[in-house]
């Protein structure tokens, strides 16, 4: 993981013609306990202090991002035909210039793109998600060869910390029998390793080229936000787009 102030940038052999980030907290304008560059309108958090960090986001951006209202599904919408806030928690784009957004604090944000630089992605990964199928539906609707697809997942709530109940275990158990090992027993509950059951998921679509992974939101609060942390918090967001032909 490469860092670029308050940027986290991905570790991906991506075409030149890919641009893609995380932000983290850092920078910003919010107020406590959003402390920071807060980016969700729906949190809590004073609105004039989020249009001020998302103008601050837009400097890095060739334009304003789709913003998604994440349900924890699978839709996938695409960039210039969906509106922002439309429900769905993943966003595709064929077009230079649109900007593709998921917004995280905790959950798993998946960055995509092609080898060939035709089409990029952003999902929105929590358990619930991940299970239902949305990296998946996301693989489906870029239209490429999956092996032609590289992934980078960034920050989300480590293995160490991600407790869940026997409901969730059972849940990817049942769908991928190899996901127990994504699972370790911690008294009455588990501890589940998010980054590799996204990679299982991954692998079971074809996408074989996986980078990321390894951060944890929950145990850096000076990096990030984290929802199972503080409840009344902030987002980051991960975005990725296709460079226009004149940018450099």
């Amino acid at each position: 993981m490469q860092s670029d102030g308050a940027l986290l940038m991905p570790d991906w052999p991506a075409p030149v013609a890919v641009r893609a980030f995380m932000t983290t907290r850092q920078g910003g304008v919010s107020a406590a306990p959003f402390h920071g560059l807060n980016l969700a309108t729906h949190v809590g958090d004073d609105p004039a202090a989020v249009l001020q960090n998302r103008a601050l986001l837009r400097r890095h951006l060739p334009a304003e991002p789709l913003w998604l209202n994440q349900v924890h599904g699978v839709a996938v919408a695409e960039t210039g035909r969906d509106r922002s806030g439309c429900d769905g928690d993943a966003a595709v784009s064929f077009v230079a210039g649109e900007v593709c957004a998921v917004m995280t604090a905790d959950c798993l944000p998946v960055l995509f793109c092609d080898q060939a630089g035709t089409v990029v992605a952003a999902a929105h990964a929590g358990w619930r998600g991940l299970a239902a199928g949305v990296l998946e539906a996301t693989v489906a609707r870029m239209g490429v060869a999956p092996e032609a697809i590289l992934a980078w997942l960034g920050a989300a709530i480590g293995p160490k910390v991600f407790e869940v109940g026997d409901e969730v275990r059972a849940t990817f158990v049942s769908q991928q029998p190899e996901a127990a090992a994504a699972f370790v027993r911690q008294g009455e509950r588990w501890l589940a390793d998010i980054y590799a059951l996204a990679r299982l998921r991954l692998a079971a679509a074809g996408v074989g080229r996986v980078y990321g992974g390894g951060l944890c939101t929950y145990t850096d609060s000076e990096q990030f936000y984290s929802y199972r942390r503080e409840a009344k918090t902030g987002r980051m967001a991960s975005v990725v787009w296709l460079a226009t032909t004149s940018s450099t």
